[in-house]
């Protein structure tokens, strides 16, 4: 009798045939599945801390950024709400280890949202500012601009005796009368750490008094700031007198070197005794005139 002999099943078909292969795969299967759950959830709840983080991010944050920038020259005080919609105390000090501060009446208030690829502020300011007063805010890959969108007429207009903040020599003077911002269209653009400047601003000071002087006006006068297309990162200084006794001009630039300026004081003929102590503190004294010079 001829035994015939039983072929061996291959191993595969025997792990095919016990569902052992099918067990494992699913496992595997299962646990890339439960990783990949976990993952997607953990950067769910990381963009979720990070949206509620941007979201409701204190007044307060701002605050700080806006008194770094500043070199602590011009703060939020009493910071309330978020960054995107809050108000505070708008304060001028003459900045670390002054004891100088001014603060505005009432409260700055402010909005923040998207506009296009960017960020528009609004601010508001019932004492100080005409209406409402956007700022375009634009992030680059290395640089930024700030663009004012102003409102008809004046920009804001503050009491001058807010410069007393500042300290010397603002504090000695103390100044009357109002300064006002006027721009058809100014635009800054920091590039690599260099501002650019597009367009003009012009502060104008009014009436402006002075208890170093016996006058009750001292007069009126026009501090310019433009972009000069011929020169890339320098604008340009002006100083003019609109009218009044105390006579001032000049011209400089501001550059990355920071601000050079020459220009000159003198009295109307008439007024030179009333403004002789006055004269003595703007700058040095060169006979009837005195000379300002910065950097």
């Amino acid at each position: 009798m001829i035994r015939r002999k039983r072929a061996r099943r291959p191993f595969g078909s025997t792990v095919a045939a016990t569902g052992w292969g099918e067990s494992t795969f699913a496992e595997l299967s299962w646990d890339k599945s439960r990783s990949a759950s976990l993952r997607w959830a953990l950067a769910g709840a990381v963009l979720g801390v990070a949206v509620a983080l941007i979201g409701f991010a204190p007044a307060a944050w701002l605050a700080r950024a806006v008194a770094s920038a500043s070199d602590q020259r011009v703060l939020l005080a009493d910071a309330r709400g978020s960054v995107w919609s809050g108000s505070a105390v708008a304060v001028l000090t003459g900045g670390p280890g002054s004891r100088d501060a001014s603060a505005l009446p009432g409260r700055l208030n402010w909005t923040l949202g998207w506009h296009g690829l960017g960020l528009e502020l609004h601010a508001r300011h019932a004492c100080c500012l005409n209406g409402d007063v956007a700022l375009q805010i634009r992030p680059g890959l290395g640089r930024y601009s700030l663009t004012l969108v102003p409102p008809s007429g004046w920009v804001g207009q503050w009491p001058a005796a807010l410069l007393d903040g500042l300290g010397t020599p603002w504090n000695t003077m103390e100044l009357g009368g109002s300064v006002r911002l006027v721009s058809p269209a100014f635009k800054l653009e920091s590039v690599q750490g260099r501002w650019l400047v597009d367009g003009r601003a012009d502060m104008e000071l009014v009436g402006v008094s002075s208890r170093m002087s016996t006058l009750d006006s001292l007069g009126s006068y026009r501090l310019g700031l433009s972009g000069d297309p011929a020169s890339p990162g320098i604008a340009q200084l002006s100083l003019l007198t609109v009218d009044g006794a105390l006579r001032l001009s000049g011209s400089g630039t501001l550059g990355p070197a920071g601000v050079r300026f020459r220009g000159e004081a003198s009295a109307r003929p008439g007024e030179e005794a009333a403004l002789n102590n006055l004269l003595n503190i703007i700058g040095r004294r060169n006979g009837a005139r005195s000379v300002i010079s910065i950097g």
